[in-house]
């Protein structure tokens, strides 16, 4: 008897080890999902363990160029004096795309310690080849031009690399969320990024969804071209008005790696220089038209815009008086959730109310906010009694129906027992109730009357005309002001004229910021734009107009010496360089700090002394 049981322990000991070794293994494929017809690419299998015996699934959509590729690595780490090891082997296939269209790659299998595994199937769209090859005219011929006008000078065409604002929604409603993406698409190796100006979004409510950190590039099709693409921004837009909304353009700086033309020999052989290149791209404005909501509108419409759902509680439907009473409403689904309105609910006279508690718990996704908003209720009944609280209505907009819907929480029946006298936190209330219900002489005035002359009149005395005359010229002096501020304001080039030391100052201090914080790249960014934005306002031209040439030139009218204009330039020349020039000392970036307060206070001083400056 004492040997089966051993037996049974053991066998149970050994199955319990084959499920954790068959748990821990993984077979996973991966390859890239969008790839272009004729073009090779990767398909991995990636096994944890040792394996053998690996078989494909049929594939006739590819072309198995070669394969499998086996490589096999191993790693040990120790954590807390407990070492761990891992093994790993990588079977790697060439494929090439016979033609275009979305297709499946079903899992492979693979034998270990005996047992089959198999693999995830993989879904792989194929675009067709570029219908413009990279050397050929560009529509409009820009290409052309700018390749054969960069001779020994790399350019970077509209065609290589460009920002797309792209809208889910062209033609929401009021109030309904849609979600504007900036996409870049791009056939050139990225550098860096530069200064990013994204528009503003006036005339919306905004939530920004959170893109992951460390995007891959996807594949995209635009206009006959295949580009590398990746999201920059996703912003989720709810309009607050309907009509035509305006989303202005916006700008980022970009540095990216492009031929120069020139080749060089090695050892390999002959090679194209790449160079750096700095690009602006502007991001297309993009005009909504926001439809209004149906004019039906119900009494118990909520400001909602989606889809909803209504729940409902009570914590208790027989109490004391003077206990509290909570009544609970949730509304889940997806839609403008912040901005929903809350519902009434009618309480008897005599219970006492407060303002509703509102939690929220939303995420932020593409089709608008989603999860649940709470909403508690509190009353404190003063008197014993039967009482009904009526349904209470909750209305919303669904744009896919187009209609109004209508949500109920039923009514709710209430008994209320007579409390202990005293009882709660508003005592008084009860006794004044007790006053006026059961006594004839209610709250009697014991302190001494006053009492007015029967010849003193306020009519026709100073005080009573002085009332109608201080407010009239309290008026007449506000109208005069405000005239006033209404024409500086008008004058847009002399508000910003007036405002152009404060903020290039304003911007000089955050750059010291980063100057203390040694961080060289944002220090030379903040001096740019402290500098570029100055004369932009003080010289009333748009930045995107404004260039050394004609800012030499405007200071030139304005009286200003050729020798500051220069210290100017050589301020712009140094930062513009050092952006992308080793790291330079504290010392250097200080100087540069010291030399641009200087120049600008000196700056200010020329243009008031010689009256040339607006005020």
């Amino acid at each position: 008897m004492r040997q089966i049981y051993i037996h049974i322990l053991f066998l149970a000991l050994l199955l319990t080890g084959v499920d954790q070794l068959s748990a821990q293994v993984t077979f996973k494929a991966s390859a890239p999902a969008t790839v272009v017809e004729g073009e090779q690419f990767r398909l991995s299998y990636l096994l944890n363990q040792e394996g053998k015996d690996i078989r494909l699934p049929e594939i006739s959509d590819f072309n198995i160029l070669f394969g499998p590729s086996i490589s096999t690595s191993f790693s040990q780490r120790t954590v807390n004096g407990k070492t761990t090891s891992e093994n790993s082997v990588t079977y790697t296939y060439i494929l090439e795309a016979k033609k275009t269209g979305t297709f499946t790659i079903p899992a492979a299998s693979i034998k270990v310690n005996g047992s089959n595994y198999e693999s995830n199937s993989l879904q792989i769209k194929v675009l067709p080849p570029d219908e413009t090859p990279p050397q050929e005219a560009a529509p409009g011929g820009q290409r052309n031009e700018e390749r054969s006008a960069a001779t020994g000078n790399a350019t970077v065409s509209t065609e290589d690399a460009f920002i797309r604002a792209i809208v889910s929604k062209n033609a929401p409603y009021e109030q309904e969320g849609f979600t504007v993406t900036f996409r870049l698409y791009t056939t050139l190796n990225v550098v860096n990024f530069g200064k990013i100006q994204f528009p503003e979004f006036e005339g919306f409510m905004v939530e920004e969804i959170n893109l992951p950190a460390n995007q891959q590039l996807q594949m995209e099709r635009y206009n006959g071209r295949n580009y590398y693409t990746a999201d920059l921004r996703k912003t989720l837009l709810f309009p607050q008005r309907s009509g035509q909304i305006s989303i202005p353009r916006g700008s980022l700086e970009m540095v990216f790696s492009v031929p120069s033309g020139r080749r060089v020999s090695t050892f390999f052989g002959t090679q194209e220089v790449m160079v750096d290149v700095k690009k602006n791209l502007v991001t297309n404005p993009l005009s909504i038209n926001v439809k209004p909501l149906p004019a039906n509108r119900p009494p118990s419409y909520a400001n909602a815009v989606g889809l909803f759902n209504l729940k409902s509680g009570i914590n208790a439907t027989t109490v004391k008086a003077n206990e509290a009473i909570t009544i609970t409403l949730e509304v889940s689904g997806t839609g403008n959730m912040k901005l929903i309105r809350n519902p009434e609910i009618e309480f008897p006279n005599n219970f006492e109310t407060y303002d509703p508690t509102v939690t929220n718990s939303l995420n932020v996704t593409t089709n608008g906010l989603t999860g649940i908003r709470k909403i508690e209720y509190m009353a404190i009944p003063r008197y014993e009694g039967t009482y009904t609280i009526p349904a209470v209505e909750f209305t919303y907009f669904d744009p896919a129906k187009n209609s109004y819907e209508t949500l109920t929480m039923a009514e709710q029946h209430l008994q209320i027992e007579k409390g202990e006298q005293g009882s709660g936190t508003t005592g008084t209330f009860v006794n004044r109730q007790d006053v006026k219900v059961e006594q004839d002489i209610r709250f009697l005035k014991i302190e001494e009357p006053s009492y007015l002359s029967a010849t003193s009149f306020f009519v026709g005395s100073v005080s009573y005309w002085l009332w109608y005359l201080i407010p009239l010229l309290a008026l007449i002096l506000l109208f005069l002001i405000n005239r006033k501020q209404a024409r500086e304001n008008a004058n847009v080039a002399l508000m910003r004229n007036r405002k152009a030391n404060k903020m290039a100052i304003k911007r000089l201090k955050t750059a010291n910021n980063y100057l203390k914080e040694e961080d060289k790249e944002h220090f030379y960014e903040e001096v740019l734009r402290a500098i570029w934005g100055y004369f932009s306002d003080k010289l009333s031209i748009p930045l995107a107009r404004l260039s050394k040439n004609n800012i030499e030139a405007e200071l030139s009218k304005k009286g200003v010496s050729e020798s500051l204009a220069n210290q100017f330039m050589e301020i712009l020349d140094s930062c513009e360089f050092a952006r992308y020039a080793p790291a330079e000392s504290n010392a250097e970036m200080g100087q540069i700090y010291n030399d641009t307060m200087k120049a600008i206070e000196e700056m200010e001083g020329k243009l008031r002394k010689s009256g040339k400056v607006e005020s």
